[in-house]
């Protein structure tokens, strides 16, 4: 459908904004993991059967980071309101009468809506507590755009801190209104579950004196990262793609596999995640994908899951899961 479209990136995001003009925009903030995301999808399909003169964009949070900060995205799914390029509203979770509402209220006929956008010290402590550590700062941990921001990206990578970051030359709200909000005039600004930390002289101060690893929390490691991920879900399936969108062939014989047993399962993208796709290769001893895990063990891969579906086992093991 022409009013129902996808951003892969940050560029595609902003492009889709700027050519949407005065019509509204709905982007939808999911992840392909969440079931609530997929219920808001169809949701989203019939709004935009009725509203052919707004647009409806789907944007995976944790595949463009730099957008979800600057929206303070949370959780998903989350729903961000604009016309003209600005936000006009939001809506948190899956609530489908309430996000019917709000488009019906805003579509109108082409004339601007009264806006209502987040007051001001809302959204700073929204973008605040968006991650338990949060980076303000000129630029992003990939692309830092100042010296300051430089350093203070390198200080925290190099005590392993897990962090967040928010670019404040994308919003000149944001950049002159936490300055007041947080009686900080200058950035980079670092704050850890709400609180301020301080700037790149107090950060440093706190690295030399070992205060820091107290402060803030640690990234985790990749043995840990996978042990959640394997753990996510009861039946997890690593593999190339996605059960709706798979991208090789072991992958789709499996998908197909799986989805005869009717056992409900989740997916890991390995091809989104270098990391990962390497470092579970090792984890498990197990060297190719697809991989299938049940209750946080590895029973195999498609071979293996064959033998078992031809066995008759396979059932009966997955339900051991659900």
């Amino acid at each position: 459908m022409a009013n129902i479209v996808e951003a892969k990136t940050r560029a595609e995001f902003e492009d889709f904004l700027n050519k949407s003009g005065s019509r509204l925009t709905v982007v939808h903030f999911q992840a392909s993991w969440a079931p609530q995301c997929a219920q808001m999808n169809e949701v989203v399909a019939e709004l935009a059967k009725q509203h052919a003169n707004a647009t409806f964009v789907k944007l995976e949070a944790e595949a463009v980071p730099e957008v979800s900060e600057k929206y303070a995205i949370a959780s998903v799914p989350t729903f961000v309101l604009f016309k003209s390029g600005a936000q006009v509203d939001r809506l948190d979770g899956a609530h489908a009468p309430e996000l019917t509402k709000k488009v019906q209220r805003l579509v109108g006929s082409g004339s601007e809506p009264e806006a209502a956008p987040l007051d001001l010290n809302d959204r700073l402590k929204k973008l605040i507590n968006a991650a338990p550590c949060m980076l303000f700062m000129k630029g992003s941990a990939q692309e830092p755009r100042c010296g300051f921001s430089r350093q203070i990206v390198a200080l925290l990578r190099e005590r392993n801190v897990s962090f967040s970051t928010f670019d404040i030359l994308s919003d000149e709200e944001v950049r002159q209104g936490l300055k007041t909000y947080s009686n900080w005039p200058t950035y980079p600004q670092l704050y850890s579950k709400g609180e301020l930390v301080g700037g790149l002289d107090i950060v440093k101060e706190m690295f030399e004196s070992g205060e820091l690893d107290d402060v803030l929390p640690k990234a985790p490691t990749l043995e840990q990262r996978l042990k959640e991920l394997i753990n996510r879900s009861p039946v997890m399936l690593f593999m190339k793609g996605s059960k709706e969108e798979v991208r090789c062939g072991m992958s789709r014989q499996i998908v197909e596999i799986m989805n005869a047993t009717g056992v409900d399962y989740d997916t890991f993208d390995i091809l989104g995640d270098e990391e990962v796709r390497q470092g579970l290769k090792t984890y498990s001893n197990w060297p190719t994908y697809p991989q299938l895990y049940v209750k946080g063990d590895l029973i195999g891969g498609l071979d293996i899951v064959k033998e078992l579906e031809e066995s008759g086992e396979l059932q009966e093991k997955l339900e051991q899961g659900s």
